[in-house]
């Protein structure tokens, strides 16, 4: 089969690879798009060390075409998005059953553009902050695929008000979209809240910004902190300070969620999709790349230059075989 690699030099190539058989509770799929998410820009970068040759991609959405030992033959040729721990940038990926979720009549560029975002969207609003009728919910990355999508969640659930904070005007104006009742710019961030508190945030960011969100915390708020992409020097909560208010800080990771309790990803993410299926939530995919612009695709992801989902398109893109 055709993929693409991510070379140790740093750069993508389109090579041929033995294709894939699925093992014992696995599938293969035959990919027709790809979801782009910042598991590979970290990749990239090295901050997420991989093997090198390696295949990225975890991300996809295509039909089930062979299954291994103890999965029911029934599903091959069933469409599907699936959550991958790699290889999704090719023509055939192996991912666990369990998370190749039957897509129904959801578009396969859309299933692609699912991926992880939005089980970790609806986990963050349902599961860790278990946001409830009436409650003020803070959302910073407003304009990325995971906040777009709390941000409808967190409506589904009876958020009494929404706010984002999103890094430029542009970004702010895609995200309004999408049912925040305000969204400020970063660097109004935290003045521009005033003495406005909230019952939840939800911080992917880390550094200066996971220190003022927790001070914008209402007693007995929740911020549920699911990534650092600021990074910086670590934050420090003082437990029994947290305590006198009933003020929590907790955590939230997918991929580890995925290895420990396949099962109950599994569960959000069908519940998920399933909405998504229904029209109550949608996921916006506003740009599909081919396999040869996959670096300018993960560069534009990196620095903050895109809105909502990036897909890459695989099926009958990856080129001739020699």
């Amino acid at each position: 089969m055709r993929a693409i690699i991510l070379d140790v030099d740093d750069t993508y190539r389109v090579t041929e690879l033995d294709e894939p058989a699925p093992g014992p509770g696995e599938v293969a799929i035959r990919v027709a798009y790809a979801g782009i998410q910042w598991g590979d820009t970290m990749v990239k970068d090295g901050s997420f060390p991989v093997p090198r040759p390696f295949v990225p991609g975890f991300e996809a959405s295509g039909h089930i075409v062979a299954v291994g030992e103890g999965v029911d033959e029934g599903r091959i040729g069933e469409p599907v998005a699936a959550l991958a721990f790699g290889g999704a940038f090719a023509e055939v990926v192996v991912v666990p059953a369990v998370l190749a979720l039957a897509a129904g009549g959801v578009p396969l560029p859309a299933a692609a553009g699912f991926g992880w975002g939005t089980p970790t969207a609806y986990d963050l609003v349902n599961t860790a902050a278990r946001v409830s009728e009436g409650e003020s919910v803070l959302i910073h990355g407003a304009a990325g695929a995971v906040g777009t999508l709390a941000a409808q969640f967190a409506g589904l659930a009876g958020a009494g008000r929404v706010v984002g904070v999103a890094g430029s005007p542009d970004r702010a104006e895609y995200a309004a979209a999408f049912g925040f009742d305000r969204v400020l710019l970063r660097g109004e961030f935290p003045a521009g809240l005033g003495a406005e508190r909230f019952d939840v945030v939800l911080d992917p960011v880390g550094g200066r910004t996971r220190k003022e969100s927790l001070r914008a915390l209402a007693p007995h708020g929740r911020l549920v902190a699911y990534g650092s992409i600021e990074g910086g020097e670590p934050v420090l909560a003082d437990a029994d300070e947290l305590l006198i208010s009933g003020r929590s800080l907790v955590t939230w990771n997918s991929n580890l969620l995925s290895r420990t309790h396949p099962e109950r990803l599994a569960g959000s993410a069908r519940r998920a999709l399933d909405l998504l299926a229904r029209g109550l939530i949608r996921v916006d995919v506003t740009a599909e790349y081919d396999p040869a612009d996959l670096g300018l695709a993960v560069g534009r992801l990196r620095e903050g230059a895109t809105h909502g989902k990036s897909v890459l398109r695989v099926a009958g893109r990856l080129g001739s075989r020699p």
